[in-house]
């Protein structure tokens, strides 16, 4: 309970600001998506972490998680007030977010199919925060906006360890919610891998059956 008041509180400091995403102005970075479950697992464990302070992912359950390898002991780890069958909603009440951003923080569960090139998108909205001459972080991207810095990347410097760190847990970040945005690829791609492979062989013995009935048509004639 104290994790979660904290997090309030945290919330209601950041009240006032903008968490409306506007047209994307800047132009997208293009990342390889590592499908591993390595990088979901740790793209999960910073949405956990960082996003659903503000953002809900409300087709997915934490129990969910065990479909991408995570142990149930490690996702109870990262649980504060939930427990593993919920939804991953956002730790903050409805009320709260729509007072201090003005509506309510966009579901993050589809985000990388609701976007063009989602994944591009999500990875390049995370690293395109830089400081203002004003000592105010703004984003490349989206112009104004005002959602927080979440990875602090415009705390790092170019070339930096910090900077790497950034970008691998961006990358990841979008890993995870490209998984979020249709968890059953995996097994389709398996699946049709094996559909392939049957539709060879079922194509393969239908041409030895018309090769076997012509041959006895041509006996006949």
């Amino acid at each position: 309970m104290k994790k979660l008041l904290a997090i309030l509180g945290a919330v209601t400091l950041l009240a006032g600001t903008d968490m409306v995403l506007a047209a994307a102005t800047g132009t997208l970075t293009h990342i390889d998506v590592d499908e591993s479950n390595e990088a979901r697992q740790r793209g999960a464990e910073t949405v956990i972490s960082t996003c659903l302070l503000c953002h809900s992912l409300k087709y997915v359950k934490f129990i969910n998680l065990t479909e991408i390898g995570m142990a149930k002991e490690d996702i109870e780890f990262l649980l504060m007030d939930q427990g593993i069958s919920d939804r991953m909603m956002s730790l903050s009440p409805v009320e709260v977010r729509e007072e201090s951003y003005g509506k309510v923080p966009p579901d993050l569960s589809l985000m990388a199919i609701a976007r063009k090139n989602g994944p591009d998108y999500l990875y390049t909205l995370l690293t395109e925060y830089y400081y203002t001459e004003e000592g105010e972080t703004d984003n490349h991207l989206f112009p104004g906006i005002k959602m927080p810095d979440v990875l602090a990347y415009a705390d790092t410097e170019p070339g930096s360890a910090e900077r790497a760190e950034a970008e691998a847990q961006a990358r990841d970040v979008a890993s995870f919610l490209k998984w979020t945005a249709d968890p059953n690829a995996d097994t389709r791609e398996s699946i049709g891998v094996y559909v392939m492979i049957y539709l060879v062989i079922l194509t393969a013995l239908l041409y030895l059956l018309k090769r076997r009935v012509w041959r006895g048509v041509h006996k006949t004639e």
